[in-house]
């Protein structure tokens, strides 16, 4: 493996860690309705676990309001029930063959709760970022005593892992950022 296969794995994990935090914190709620929020909540169906997207069409017909329409009816009472069972502080109403869930106005309390579990999630990342760092760092020093890198090669790249992560951290840092505003804009 060469130097620049290791920076290479080490920029690609950091990638999907941003993708994850990104993914975590479209689940977040904020003020108004977003299909992110429940499509990835599991049910109970048909002797497996599967996702709301996978049973359901989701839109939002209001800003404030998501509208969940099983593709087979029978499955009305499993999603609902996995709504509820995710604790999101949401609750659903069945209309017909259709799931609504409305969106309260947040208040600044909630608000404030969610921007601590944001702040949390994005911590998350940052560690897990970090440790790609550290395995890179390790597989660095590793091969450069086993393929004879020269140390000035070898420092470079430190440098250029270093570089990554504080570019990753960054972007992380950002989305954070914009996710926390967009709570906090009432």
């Amino acid at each position: 493996m060469t130097l620049d296969d290791i920076l290479m794995e080490a920029e690609e994990k950091m990638e999907k860690t941003e993708h994850v935090v990104v993914n975590e914190f479209a689940g977040v709620r904020t003020g108004k309705a977003s299909a992110a929020l429940v499509e990835n909540i599991l049910v109970d169906s048909y002797g497996s676990q599967m996702r709301i997207r996978e049973l359901a069409g989701i839109t939002t017909p209001e800003p404030r309001t998501l509208a969940i329409q099983p593709w087979d009816a029978t499955q009305i009472t499993a999603i609902e029930k996995a709504i509820q069972k995710a604790n999101l502080g949401l609750s659903p109403a069945t209309q017909g063959k259709t799931i609504r869930i409305f969106f309260p106005e947040l208040s600044q309390e909630r608000r404030t709760e969610f921007v601590k579990i944001i702040k949390k999630m994005a911590e998350d990342g940052r560690v897990a970022i970090r440790h790609v760092r550290r395995d890179a760092m390790d597989q660095l020093k590793k091969h450069a005593h086993d393929s004879g890198v020269t140390e000035d090669q070898e420092k470079q790249a430190e440098k250029d892992v270093q570089k990554l992560t504080d570019t990753y951290i960054g972007k992380i840092d950002q989305h954070f950022a914009n996710k926390e505003k967009e709570l906090m804009t009432v």
